[in-house]
């Protein structure tokens, strides 16, 4: 049998880190292993309890979800970060990406929303619903390109994507425009798991450190046109 999914919930208000624990230990495959109340706590108790998933907070009083998760990705890298945010795609948001979060979760999410975004995020896919990643890359994808430690835009002679199978450019595309690996298998004709060797050997060959910043590479190398993005739903 497989192991439960274990979760640190760090969120400063207690009631709604009851709520959430409600309703995620209602699932045979997920399991709260510790609660904390703000960044320093939450980066202690990922240390003593090594989570497979932190759902993270942003605003929160003394060190907030951003620099916790910052610090998170780096020492402890075999623990994802599920970030709560408003997604009002703000600083907050912008800076999230940036430290390292594998995924965002509206705090208003629907109880099976916030279970998907758990088992996906855990499974390594990015818990980023297609009909936000229009929203994503107009106002996310600029910042980054103007950010001071961020790479220049690649120019075409150090194009990445030239390391790529034919198929496995398939796939970083599908990936590029939002799809889950299901809805990706599902267009491409193959299985699930086919798909997700090629996610890995994608994100391997660009140097991507999760979907976020593959959909974010496809965007800066003019690989995604707006026709080809998702719409609001």
């Amino acid at each position: 049998m497989t192991d439960p999914i274990s979760i640190l919930l760090v969120d400063d208000q207690e009631l709604i880190r009851l709520g959430f624990r409600m309703v995620l230990e209602a699932e045979a495959d997920m399991v709260v292993v510790g609660e904390a109340g703000d960044g320093h706590a939450a980066i202690a108790q990922t240390a003593a309890l090594h989570p497979d998933l932190v759902l993270m907070d942003i605003r929160m009083p003394g060190l907030d979800g951003i620099a916790a998760t910052e610090a998170i990705v780096r020492e402890h890298p075999d623990s994802r970060v599920l970030v709560l945010t408003t997604f009002d795609l703000d600083e907050y948001a912008f800076g999230a990406i940036r430290a390292g979060a594998s995924g965002f979760l509206l705090k208003d999410a629907h109880r099976q929303e916030m279970i998907a975004a758990v088992r996906a995020v855990h499974r390594g896919d990015a818990a980023l619903a297609p009909s936000v990643t229009r929203r994503l890359l107009e106002h996310v994808a600029p910042q980054l390109d103007g950010a001071p430690d961020a790479s220049p835009a690649p120019s075409p002679g150090d194009d990445p994507t030239t390391a790529l199978t034919e198929r496995e450019r398939d796939v970083f595309l599908e990936m590029a425009r939002g799809l889950t690996n299901a809805e990706i298998a599902q267009e491409l004709y193959v299985s699930e798991s086919t798909v997700k060797t090629h996610v890995g050997r994608v994100l391997s060959k660009l140097g991507a450190r999760d979907r976020i910043h593959a959909v974010i590479l496809a965007h800066r190398l003019g690989l995604v046109s707006d026709d080809s993005l998702p719409g609001e739903r």
